[in-house]
């Protein structure tokens, strides 16, 4: 087995907070999910999460305008310089606070950042040069009086708009100008939430939280600011000038006399240096209100307590979105404040507004409900609409062929992820409490959930629809639910009533209810194979019992435990189960004979971070970590298990020995991650952390948080979530694996590359890739492929399969061994996903299955998997064409009777003049 699993993709949290923004083409969305960035393809309909962790969440971001360099600020103001190219990070700055905004220059050359009650303007590395100077810093004003909230620079570059808390906008500049130094525009009577240039011009947009937007115009235009010829502050310049002056004053006396001669032609110089003056005052930069405007009136009469909270502009079409706190968004036209559109898309905060460069679509970003909209203001449809859990995940399973997750959270939700895109495509909401587990059935046609809301549903994926909903007699919370290898049966253990209750999912009925556990049932797991209906159960009593549902319900044979059990598994033959118990252990059990083969002490790997509210060392806390979630590998050679910690483990069963350990997290915005509490943090008083903190809010009041109170009382508790590992599931292929935890829904693949078990005894002086390609040109395609295949890389075994023609195909594949066989299919499972030469490719698929008897069956769910993706594609393309043929041949017809039409016309005339000539 392959153990060379890294972090691929995040899926089940589409937005947390910060800024969202649009990449210059205008197809993709960059939205900020936690500590990790998630770039949404709306052109290809695929999401891809890159491979940069930030020990914190990011909180704003900008892209460059060459689109080749994003930056990234956290919360506690660690700058990434982050290269889209190669998606990694290039350089690093701590600005040692809370960023608010960042914003890169016109020309990509600067870049501003507010921190606090500061701005800093910084170079960043420039393409049309060459050169690299990032974080170079240029100018620092620390001229508000208040926190900066929001940036805009205009379109010359050498002006920059930024708005505070302090109700007023200021106007720096990037360079030294003679025509304005510094600029500060009031008139607002709240927070400015936005400010923004308009394109070509000076004139500015200011947009405050109670809704004022206010209209600037500017004396001159961008071409009349005048850049000093030499940069340096005014103050240094009028410091300069007065010792000039007091150097001038020094003159000797006779120079007096001979100025007294000159009065008259100084007076008349003089007169000229003031025309001159009065010129320049002309020229200077200034700005006059030329209008103000309140949009949103009938929100805040309903509602006082309704803000403006986002806010973007789009300077070529000039329509400007407003976004507020209920979930309702304007759309106006500038500069006359026409009302366009109005929807409301949710009943939460809208924290960030992004416009496409082409200005045709708007994403919309709500933090309290994780939730992502892209909308296309002109036909006033949903390009994108994704939202993921507003609670967390508590487990997960995979479809049979490996294409879909599907998850359920605390919130009561069960989604249906497409692994392939990476997006959410049906959400379920009948349940009404916590999901707390789900079965995918084997024929793929539905799974099963069960809840806490005391039912057991089963939802259709053909229809998209809660087809049967399974109940006990009396009022049950389900915590787990299992389905049997043939789809029929379905099972599901209680929390509070400690019997396992049996439907059949055909007829809806209840079967039997099974009994003899003395405490809740934690787990309960089916037999994998078709001959067998075994069932085995966990129960917290420190026994799991194994029952045959279907020869004789009644009677079950119980296996004693060192600890109370917690999950249960089957490997993927029935021959064995793994348990996972509250001492931290793993163990293995026979299910003939019921003896114990094995077994895995992890407490220790499990690792145990501390909290920072814990009063107790790490190592008293490691005795009550335990693994929660496990789960067999796709051959059963491993086990991988997870628990309340930030790793996740991999066994190999034979040698009870740790593979390898996943950390799935640094986010230090979560709970529990460090092992050790931050010095800074203790105090003689003891840990701050303890310290229930305060706020000022709006008025002067002091906004105390209080346990148990809603959030719409002003008095919200914040806790910071603790990192945890609710479910992990290997994929039926084998080539990744899944795991629910604290930030979403983690997806872990394999390397890029044809890996395998390496046979250095095969290899030999002609096993290099330009032995291949010689092997290659001389027609060799049997040595060729078996050299590439040792190698191990997959573009030269890509390169074997695309050159052999097809007529060799077959005579190739006999020679190959059936180590090699396999190895072959899972490359043409691989190339099959990007590759054009799809009949080409199935003609190795045809022949390698038909004459190989033994195929892994993880290399068969793989290439499944890749052709149920192909036969959707194609289905759509000929669904889409079928209408467009008919028509084709509908119109081909109708010219061909109105062509026969025309020769029988013609032929009946030339008939006529024939016989007109006989007569004569």
């Amino acid at each position: 087995m392959k153990f060379n699993y890294k972090f691929q993709n995040l899926l089940g949290t589409v937005y947390r907070r910060g800024d969202i923004i649009f990449t210059n083409d205008g197809n993709c969305v960059i939205s900020p999910v936690g500590n990790k960035i998630t770039i949404y393809n709306l052109k290809h309909n695929k999401s891809n999460t890159l491979p940069v962790e930030s020990h914190f969440n990011y909180t704003a971001i900008d892209v460059s305008p060459n689109g080749s360099i994003l930056l990234a600020i956290n919360e506690k103001g660690e700058a990434q310089m982050i290269s889209l190219l190669t998606c990694t990070v290039i350089h690093r700055y701590k600005f040692k606070q809370q960023v608010n905004a960042v914003k890169f220059s016109p020309d990509g050359k600067l870049f501003a950042a507010c921190c606090e009650q500061t701005v800093f303007i910084m170079t960043a590395p420039s393409s049309f040069t060459g050169e690299f100077r990032s974080f170079v810093m240029k100018r620092v004003f620390k001229k508000a009086h208040d926190e900066v909230t929001c940036l805009d620079w205009s379109s010359c570059g050498k002006l920059l708009a930024v708005g505070s808390k302090d109700t007023t906008t200021k106007i720096y500049t990037s360079d030294y100008l003679d025509n304005i130094n510094m600029y500060s525009l009031s008139g607002h009577t709240d927070k400015i939430v936005a400010v923004f240039f308009e394109k070509g011009s000076l004139d500015l947009i200011t947009v405050s939280r109670n809704g004022q937007i206010c209209l600037w115009e500017a004396s001159i235009d961008a071409d009349d600011l005048v850049t000093s010829a030499v940069q340096i502050s005014h103050k240094k310049r009028r410091k300069l000038q007065k010792e000039n002056d007091l150097q001038e004053d020094e003159i000797d006396e006779e120079n007096v006399v001979e100025k007294d001669k000159e009065y008259e032609s100084d007076k008349d110089e003089e007169m000229e240096i003031k025309q001159e003056k009065d010129v320049d005052d002309d020229k200077k930069l200034q700005y006059k209100k030329l209008g103000r405007h309140y949009i949103g009136d009938a929100i805040r009469n309903a509602n006082h307590k309704v803000r403006l909270s986002a806010a973007a502009y789009h300077k070529s079409t000039r329509i400007l979105v407003t976004g507020f706190t209920s979930g309702i968004f304007f759309l106006h036209e500038m500069p006359d404040v026409n009302l366009i559109h109005t929807l409301s898309i949710s009943e939460h905060r809208i924290s960030s507004i992004a416009i496409s460069p082409q200005g045709d679509w708007i994403a919309f970003g709500c933090p309290n409900i994780g939730q992502l909209l892209v909308w296309e203001w002109q036909s006033e449809q949903y390009v994108m609409k994704q939202q993921g859990h507003s609670l967390d995940m508590t487990c997960l399973t995979y479809s049979p062929d490996g294409l879909y997750i599907v998850t359920g959270g605390y919130d009561g939700k069960v989604k249906v992820w497409n692994t392939t895109s990476g997006f959410c495509f049906v959400t379920f909401n009948e349940h009404k409490s916590t999901v707390t587990s789900i079965v995918f059935s084997a024929n793929k046609k539905f799974f099963v959930s069960s809840s806490l809301d005391g039912t057991v549903r089963c939802y259709d994926l053909t229809r998209y629809r809660n087809f049967r909903t399974l109940t006990s007699p009396s009022l049950v919370q389900f915590g787990c639910v299992a389905l049997d290898s043939s789809s029929e049966l379905c099972a599901a253990g209680g929390h509070d009533v400690f019997e396992i209750f049996i439907w059949s999912i055909k007829f809806g009925k209840l079967l039997e209810v099974l009994g003899g556990h003395e405490a809740p049932v934690a787990c309960l797991s089916f037999s994998p194979t078709l001959s067998s209906s075994r069932l085995a159960s966990a129960s917290w009593d420190k026994t799991v019992k194994l029952w045959n549902c279907i020869e004789t319900s009644s009677e079950c044979e119980t296996i004693q435990l060192t600890a109370d059990a917690l999950q249960v598994a089957f490997r993927p033959d029935g021959e064995e189960i793994a348990v996972s118990t509250l001492d931290g252990n793993i163990s293995f059990f026979d299910v003939t004979t019921c003896d114990q083969t094995g077994s895995v002490e992890g407490r220790n790997d499990l690792g145990s971070g501390r909290s920072d509210t814990d009063l107790i060392t790490p190592e008293k806390m490691l005795k009550t970590k335990a693994f929660t979630t496990i789960c067999y590998s796709a051959d059963g050679s491993c086990i991988l298990a997870g628990g309340n910690s930030k790793n996740v483990c991999l066994y190999s069963i034979k040698e009870s020995i740790l593979i390898k350990k996943f950390v799935i997290t640094q986010n230090r915005s979560l709970d529990a991650v460090n092992d050790f509490i931050n010095r800074r943090f203790l105090t003689e008083f003891g840990n701050m952390a303890l310290v229930e903190e305060r706020t000022d809010f709006e008025g002067g009041a002091v906004r105390v948080r209080l346990p148990g109170v809603r959030a719409g009382d002003l008095a919200a508790r914040s806790v910071k979530p603790e990192v945890r590992v609710h479910c992990v599931r290997f994929s039926p292929t084998g080539e990744n694996f899944a795991v629910a935890a604290t930030e979403g829904l983690l997806i872990y693949s394999q390397n890029a590359g044809l890996d395998g078990s390496f046979r250095p005894y095969r290899l030999e002086m002609q096993s290099t890739p330009l032995a291949v390609r010689q092997l290659l040109q001389a027609h060799s395609w049997g040595e060729a492929l078996l050299a590439a295949l040792q190698l191990n890389q997959y573009e030269l075994v890509r390169q074997c399969i695309e050159t052999v023609p097809p007529s060799d195909i077959q005579l190739t594949v006999s020679s190959l061994e059936a180590e090699y066989a396999a190895r072959l299919l899972e490359a043409l499972a691989r190339a099959l996903e990007d590759s054009v030469h799809l009949e080409h490719l199935l003609i190795w698929v045809k022949h390698l299955v038909s004459e190989r008897c033994e195929i892994p069956p993880s290399v068969l769910l793989a290439l499944e998997k890749v052709l149920t993706v192909k036969h959707s594609q194609l289905s759509k393309i000929c669904d889409f064409n079928k209408y467009t043929i008919r028509c084709i041949k509908a119109v081909s017809v109708i010219t061909t009777k109105n062509e026969d039409v025309e020769m029988e016309s013609d032929q009946s005339s030339g008939r006529g003049t024939c016989s007109d000539s006989d007569s004569d």
